[in-house]
């Protein structure tokens, strides 16, 4: 009797042993799949939806994002609410950030995309997950899930990760701040990692599709987030070659000018150099240099510059500018 007992109790610890290490297997053989995958592709085209949190405001972007051995990259970010495009490219001359409707473009001297996490790119999520050592490996049933430290230095609120593996491929990635709360979450529809690409794919050019723009500011937007003991002390609104300009100045502690114009399409692209780089706002993508960032949005072109607020402070106002959400 007693040598049953114990055959009983060894074919439990048994079975016990083998869930255990079939399900440290499963964590472990997705997430090596995936590193071997990524590690060893030389280009990718993918879609999906990405969608950015603001307080009570969702912005939602529809996204393709193309790759190619070794540093190409573009990216074309589509506001769902009014399809307004924006590009970020990347080939062996510069990054660029072009508005497609107006012809338009900032060019930066960047480490883009690598200098930060990019939840749309599957080689900035592959090295999020080598870069954090205490990551942590989920598995439930098919899907893996893999949390890692979130990088974006410009946004310090933004603290971890996750990433959602389904077939050794992302599926979701979810960004979370310090209270646990998501303010990224990108969905991945279609993931192509055998894409063939035209010879001109990665090259900036001009577009036909310019729409036609307002020599009128129809509306002025403020900042909703101002540094305490800091106030609107003048606002100007002059008539330029372009169409319009309104300058406001914010006086006190944290002093700060926000400039907002019309902007014209033009008939052929024009680029401007940027000593920065790419940032993400919430509907936009911005160009962020030395106490200074520029930007369009809704075919209105902003510069914002303080030279007492630090970067992370800038961008808090920057983010705060009473825009149209793509969604709510």
């Amino acid at each position: 009797m007693w040598g049953e007992k114990m055959k009983k109790k060894l074919f439990i610890l048994f079975s016990i042993i083998c869930l255990i290490f079939t399900g440290c297997f499963n964590k472990n053989n997705q997430l090596k799949k995936f590193t071997k995958k990524i590690e060893n592709n030389k280009s990718y085209y993918l879609t999906g939806t990405l969608e950015i949190v603001n307080n009570e405001d969702v912005y939602t972007y529809d996204v393709k994002a193309s790759y190619k051995y070794k540093d190409y990259y573009k990216v074309s970010l589509k506001n769902k609410t009014n399809n307004h495009e924006q590009i970020i490219l990347k080939n062996k001359n510069a990054v660029y950030v072009i508005t497609p409707s107006l012809n338009k473009s900032f060019k930066f001297q960047s480490e883009w995309p690598y200098n930060n996490s990019q939840s749309y790119l599957l080689k900035s999520l592959l090295n999020d997950i080598k870069i954090t050592k205490n990551k942590k490996v989920i598995n439930k049933g098919k899907e893996t899930i893999i949390v890692t430290k979130a990088n974006y230095p410009n946004n310090p609120k933004l603290k971890t990760e996750r990433i959602y593996l389904a077939d050794n491929l992302p599926k979701k990635v979810e960004v979370y701040d310090k209270d646990g709360n998501i303010k990224i979450k990108m969905t991945f529809k279609e993931i192509d990692l055998k894409p063939k690409f035209n010879k001109n794919y990665f090259k900036v050019g001009s577009t036909n599709k310019t729409i036609k723009t307002s020599k009128e500011l129809k509306d002025i937007v403020y900042p909703m987030n101002i540094p305490k003991n800091t106030h609107l002390t003048s606002e100007d609104k002059i008539n330029t070659k372009e169409g319009q300009r309104a300058i406001l100045t914010f006086s006190g502690e944290k002093p700060f000018t926000l400039v907002e114009q019309t902007v014209n399409a033009s008939d052929e692209l024009e680029v401007t150099s940027i000593d920065g780089e790419p940032e993400m706002l919430i509907d936009t993508v911005g160009a962020f240099s030395d106490k200074s960032i520029s930007w369009i949005s809704d075919n209105v072109e902003y510069y914002a510059t303080s030279e007492v607020m630090s970067e992370v402070e800038l961008l808090d106002v920057i983010k705060s500018v009473s825009v149209m959400p793509v969604s709510k």
